[in-house]
């Protein structure tokens, strides 16, 4: 409950807010062109739409994850342009969100998910949301190389094609884990340039990357590789560090760090590169870690938007 009481006072304490206590550092942020985002599952928040946009007015995030399927359930149409107009006040965007559809398993379940792909995009065009993203398991205990790329170019490409109609690009995240890449029989595509081949394959123009850090350093990349980018390329940006007493070729996912907790992963070099091409898009965090999870919202709040400014800190001039 004192969670809770918590989240309903920062409701309604939030339009009253003239000075945020991050405005101090806002010099901090003035500098690069992306936005920090927050989405407060990926840190152990609990908060729905309406909590977390108060959250990211209190502390300082410009954008915050859409939340379309609450949208879609709970939301009129005038407390959706209620809404929108709180955040254009406050100059807070959308960043990016989950397929609905679970593309991964036999073909029944794709059609079913799929059936359902159309009603959700349209409900993220009148939201004002323009970005979706998925992540791509690296092996299979079935499918050859192939086969898989044929299979994920298929499904992800018709997906793709309904997200274009309504104005949405679709970020595809590679899981660079050497472990996850050998823990099936057959491995599929765990970097960059693998990533890029599956891009092409869905044969869709809206379709581009989710850049994280964590994949970006375990799949052995320099920033040479993210230079080799162009900002519309990239979709969403994530960025962690990866956990101290393991070698690059034996991190696992699902336990990360915040970014530099470790300081395992040279994130100057990964930030340099999404300011040397200029990047204009979001970046979040996404730890996976059990210690975050567990925090009280308001200190889990602080510790990431402290995160993110010191990482943003390492390539302001």
């Amino acid at each position: 409950m004192e969670r809770r009481n918590f989240i309903k006072s920062a409701s309604i304490l939030s339009t009253a807010l003239v000075t945020p206590i991050w405005a101090s550092a806002f010099s901090t942020f003035k500098a690069r062109e992306f936005k920090i985002s927050l989405n407060p599952g990926m840190i152990g928040v609990k908060a729905n739409l309406a909590q977390t946009l108060d959250y990211a007015i209190k502390y300082g995030f410009e954008a915050i994850s859409p939340s379309t399927q609450e949208v879609m359930a709970d939301y009129s149409d005038s407390q959706l342009e209620e809404h929108k107009a709180k955040m254009k006040a406050h100059g807070i965007s959308y960043c990016s969100n989950n397929i609905p559809v679970e593309f991964r398993k036999d073909n029944d379940t794709f059609k079913e998910g799929f059936q359902g792909l159309k009603k959700f995009c349209k409900a993220m065009e009148k939201q004002g949301a323009t970005r979706m993203n998925t992540w791509i398991i690296s092996s299979h205990s079935d499918l050859t190389y192939t086969q898989n790329m044929k299979q994920h170019g298929k499904r992800l490409g018709e997906c793709a094609k309904v997200m274009e109609d309504h104005g949405i690009k679709f970020g595809l995240e590679y899981l660079g884990m050497r472990t996850m890449l050998n823990q099936n029989r057959y491995p599929f595509i765990s970097s960059m340039e693998e990533c890029r081949d599956l891009i092409a394959a869905t044969g869709q123009g809206n379709v581009g990357f989710v850049l994280d850090s964590f994949h970006w350093y375990c799949a052995g990349e320099t920033i040479e590789d993210i230079r080799s980018l162009k900002k519309e390329e990239i979709v969403v940006v994530d960025i962690n560090d990866a956990r101290s007493g393991l070698t690059r070729e034996t991190q696992v996912d699902g336990k990360r760090e915040l970014p530099l907790a470790t300081g395992v992963i040279p994130m100057k070099d990964f930030m340099q590169g999404l300011k040397d091409i200029a990047y204009d898009g979001t970046v979040r965090t996404e730890p996976f870690n059990q210690e975050l999870n567990q925090m009280e919202d308001s200190k889990a709040l602080d510790l990431n938007i402290q995160a993110m400014k010191k990482t943003i800190a390492l390539v302001e001039e």
